[in-house]
């Protein structure tokens, strides 16, 4: 019997993503969420090793030499990437970690981890999206439309993944999540 933790690989459409995570991390004791690294500064409230792993260009550039990374990106002059070995800490110990991650990494990802279940979240309709993001009032037209540009693109990538979960209402998102994920924990311990 295995007693391995699931990875999972988790994207969505930039929308509504934090609220279920938030739900599932509540009810489920043995799901974890990956913590990312960044060469980017704490902003406001963060926490170093909570929201990111805080560290500079020169450790960032060490631990890519070093392959330590499942995967990394550069955005903005700032590193973005997730280290493996806390992740597979977490995996030994049989807890489930999800790696909440835009889609270019969900892709590297599934390359590099087959083993991975991958989910993707997407709303009732690209509509329904565009109503959420406007129902914020948080972001400028601007952004608006350059988030909807680029949901365009990623949704092409949508049948790449295992398993697609329509977010239409939060609790019902959720509970679908855990579902697939118990369901496919079960399958590969038996």
């Amino acid at each position: 019997m295995n007693n391995k933790g699931l990875l999972i690989i988790y994207s969505v459409f930039r929308v509504g993503k934090g609220t279920i995570m938030k739900e599932m991390l509540k009810k489920e004791d043995n799901f974890r969420l990956s913590v990312s690294a960044t060469t980017r500064a704490p902003r406001p409230g963060e926490v170093n090793g909570r929201e990111y792993y805080f560290i500079s260009k020169e450790e960032f550039e060490e631990m890519i030499k070093n392959d330590e990374f499942f995967e990394y990106a550069q955005y903005s002059d700032n590193y973005y990437g997730t280290p493996k070995k806390p992740v597979e800490e977490m995996l030994e110990k049989g807890l489930d970690v999800f790696l909440e991650i835009e889609v270019q990494g969900g892709l590297q990802m599934m390359d590099k981890r087959p083993d991975a279940l991958s989910i993707f979240i997407v709303p009732p309709s690209l509509e329904e999206l565009e109503s959420r993001l406007r129902g914020r009032n948080t972001e400028t037209e601007e952004v608006i439309e350059k988030r909807l540009s680029a949901v365009e693109f990623e949704k092409q990538f949508v049948p790449k993944y295992d398993v697609k979960v329509v977010n239409d209402k939060v609790e019902d998102a959720v509970n679908q999540v855990i579902d697939i994920v118990k369901k496919e924990k079960e399958k590969r311990n038996n």
